[in-house]
């Protein structure tokens, strides 16, 4: 797979100094703007939750929120960041910033985005009770507490487009985080029910609900261009029919039959033919993708010493390379690490990273050592969705680790998406289950902090090593991009020898678009730039 890297220095790594992230132009004006005839149809998945900036944490209603929402900074296509709402980004000393933004931006309802609006929406995802998925984002500023509420003191409105963000400890890439959804602003209307807010949300992005309507649960959901908005994402078509699939095979029939006009999930049936089927409309390119498994420690056999063994057991136990070659067609690379290579500061070079490499030998070896602690029973089992096409890869998993422990193993389906991610986030699933991500912004700390930190919001095993914390913080204090990916990397050595979850293999954006749509252009994190597609 040809991997392209992207500097992060020069994405928005901070020096000392001043940081004014630059504004390009994209995307741009066009007659079919704003024209319903001119729909952009795509694939998607029902939202886990109410879709609330600081509450969504999936990719499903993440793609939706960045449709309706702006942002201080969004990413182009390459992942650079460039001034959204934010005029300017200001700082010192990477701890304390001062943001101020462009002036007579309105929310779709016409309230006007101000420094309210990302304060209140900040404080909101911070509080404890609040219990929002993304709290975690907001660790950093002052004031943050995971154990009562807490207003985050660090936040002072200056006047109506400035405000100040002091930090606990400097924060070199600060900046680049605030195109993350966590970070959106909200209008004064969101906090009268926040329930019924995330039911028919109001953002200030290139795109807005289509009326009340608009959300079909479990069907679709139906966007417009967003008439007011003056940001630099200015949609060239009509809007976004964003449809759920039960599975990616059905989607992908749409597309071939011309009912369907963008796909980013080609399913695994059609990876050996999909790049003949579609020609130079077919999609096959690195992302900052990442998948893999989590075995949380609560779970019987996976606690202590007997639950590292048996987590390196059975990553030894995984072929996959074979996995990756039969199942995805060389569409996805066995992962050495647990970040991404198309991120500044990869390395495929780390201590331990042979606890990924296939060893059947090694991995009988350890598991016996953990009977030695205490007897295996029962049966292994990995969850996932069945409407996300993870059948084949988790049935080949299961069968690498059946033949070579001589266990049973075995996939364990739910029917969407969404109940999946209910019962692992209510600590409620008692198998292993299917994890992965998909990056919120183009840094190495995001496939890091947010999945394994104490506490965090992505955390689903709820891991905890004190050693690591400090490496991953120490790394975003660091104003020098070297030395802070240096840390990274010693971060992830300790994560190879506790195996938090499981690193499988990179993925590429396997995708493709109908002969209805031109200009498509897939993104640095798999998803299209929706805004520049036109209908033909």
């Amino acid at each position: 797979m040809k991997i392209r890297r992207f500097g992060l220095g020069a994405i928005a790594l901070v020096a000392a100094g001043t940081l004014a992230l630059s504004g390009c132009a994209s995307g741009g004006s066009d007659d079919s703007a704003g024209d319903t005839a001119a729909i952009i149809t795509t694939n998607g998945s029902e939202p886990q939750n109410p879709l609330v900036p600081t509450n969504t944490n999936e990719v499903g209603g993440g793609k939706i929120l960045d449709a309706i929402f702006e942002g201080l900074v969004y990413y182009d296509g390459e992942g650079a960041p460039h001034n959204a709402v934010a005029e300017s980004i200001e700082t010192d000393d990477a701890t304390n910033y001062t943001i101020t933004l462009k002036p007579d931006l309105t929310f779709t309802n016409g309230d006007p985005v101000t420094a309210d609006s990302f304060i209140d929406a900040w404080n909101y995802g911070a509080l404890a009770s609040n219990e929002q998925l993304s709290s975690y984002f907001f660790e950093d500023i002052v004031g943050f507490s995971y154990d009562e509420d807490s207003e985050l003191t660090g936040l002072k409105k200056v006047d109506d487009l400035t405000f100040t963000v002091e930090l606990n400890a400097p924060k070199s890439d600060f900046p680049l985080r605030l195109g993350y959804s966590a970070f959106y602003p909200l209008p004064a209307s969101a906090f009268d029910d926040m329930e019924a807010f995330g039911q028919n949300p109001v953002g200030n992005g290139p795109y807005m609900l289509d009326g009340e309507n608009a959300w079909a649960h479990n069907e679709k959901i139906d966007l417009v261009v967003n008439p007011d908005y003056a940001g630099e994402r200015t949609p060239v078509n009509g809007g976004l029919s964003i449809v759920f699939y039960a599975t990616q095979d059905a989607a992908y029939a749409d597309l071939l039959g011309g009912n369907l006009d963008v796909l980013d999930a080609v399913p695994d049936s059609a990876l050996s033919t999909f790049e003949a089927d579609l020609g130079d409309r077919a999609v096959n390119q690195p992302a900052a993708v990442f998948q893999s498994f989590t075995i949380p420690e609560r779970l019987a056999h996976f606690g202590g010493e007997e639950g590292k063994l048996r987590r390196a057991a059975l990553s030894m136990a995984i072929n996959r390379e074979e996995i990756t070659d039969v199942i995805f067609e060389g569409s996805r690379t066995p992962a050495s690490d647990f970040t991404s290579p198309v991120i500044d500061g990869f390395s495929d070079s780390l201590e331990g990273a042979e606890v990924l490499e296939y060893n059947p030998d090694e991995a009988v070896k350890l598991w016996a050592e953990a009977d030695a602690i205490s007897p295996w029973d029962g049966e292994f089992k990995i969850a996932y969705n069945a409407d996300g096409g993870h059948q084949a890869w988790v049935d080949a998993t299961t069968n690498s680790i059946k033949n070579v422990l001589g266990i049973e193993a075995s996939g364990e389906p739910y029917p969407t998406f969404q109940e999946a991610r209910t019962l692992i986030t209510d600590r409620t699933i008692q198998t292993a289950f299917r994890t992965g991500w998909q990056a919120d912004y183009p840094g190495l700390f995001n496939f890091l902090g947010p999945l394994y930190a104490t506490n965090a919001g992505s955390n689903d095993g709820d891991y905890s090593n004190p050693e690591f914390d400090a490496l991953i913080n120490s790394g975003a204090e660091d104003t020098d991009p070297a030395s802070a990916n240096e840390k990274f990397q010693q971060a992830q050595e300790i994560l190879l020898q506790d195996l938090p979850a499981t690193p499988l293999w990179y993925s590429n954006v396997t995708g493709g678009y109908s002969e209805n749509v031109d200009d498509v252009v897939f993104g640095w994190n798999s998803v299209p730039l929706y805004y520049e597609i036109t209908k033909s």
